[in-house]
């Protein structure tokens, strides 16, 4: 299946409120619209997680990260510039999303990815989408799409085709909390 076609089918799913498993620019996640409330509940349901842990969205561009966090602080512009390594920046005020997406204290974490197919797919798409990494909530981290259990793959409504050959190593991205103060906190080196 060619990379546009894959996109394509990915993106209709989406839009139907539907969850999917696509690469990222870390691990396998599994996705869906970031803001609805009943597909990111679906997610939760398909890792067995407690909702009371927020996830991760990608985004394209900061421009669409704007539409969702109420202020950015000036150093997060920063640390999206500077970073060397797929970032996750978790900040306060988040609006726009799925209510159950957010964590009890507004904040919301988001990543702009700059690996190939999943900024294109966020670009067609036109809004975040959740990546949580692909593996039930507790169990390793699945790397590659070769590392996923059935139980997920048969849990989605679709499974892009994009890099399932792949198998080097990833990791997880770093994740950043700031607060509205600029406060910066390390949570995943």
């Amino acid at each position: 299946m060619k990379k546009e076609d894959d996109i394509r089918a990915a993106v209709e799913v989406l839009r139907k409120g539907g969850v999917i498993l696509y690469p990222t620019d870390t691990v396998w996640g599994i996705g869906c619209d970031a803001t609805n409330a009943d597909a990111v509940r679906r997610v939760y349901e398909i890792k067995r997680r407690s909702d009371a842990k927020a996830m991760i969205c990608l985004t394209d561009s900061v421009n669409r990260l704007q539409r969702y966090v109420r202020n950015v602080p000036d150093v997060a512009w920063d640390l999206f510039e500077m970073a060397t390594k797929p970032t996750t920046v978790i900040l306060d005020g988040a609006v726009n999303l799925a209510p159950n997406l957010t964590a009890e204290d507004g904040s919301v974490a988001l990543r702009i990815t700059n690996e190939e197919f999943s900024k294109e797919l966020c670009y067609r798409f036109q809004k975040p989408i959740v990546s949580t990494s692909a593996n039930i909530s507790g169990e390793e981290t699945a790397q590659n799409y070769r590392d996923i259990s059935p139980e997920i793959i048969n849990a989605v409504d679709y499974v892009c085709w994009t890099r399932r050959q792949e198998h080097k190593p990833h990791k997880p991205s770093c994740i950043i909390k700031l607060s509205a103060e600029s406060e910066v906190t390390i949570i995943r080196k």
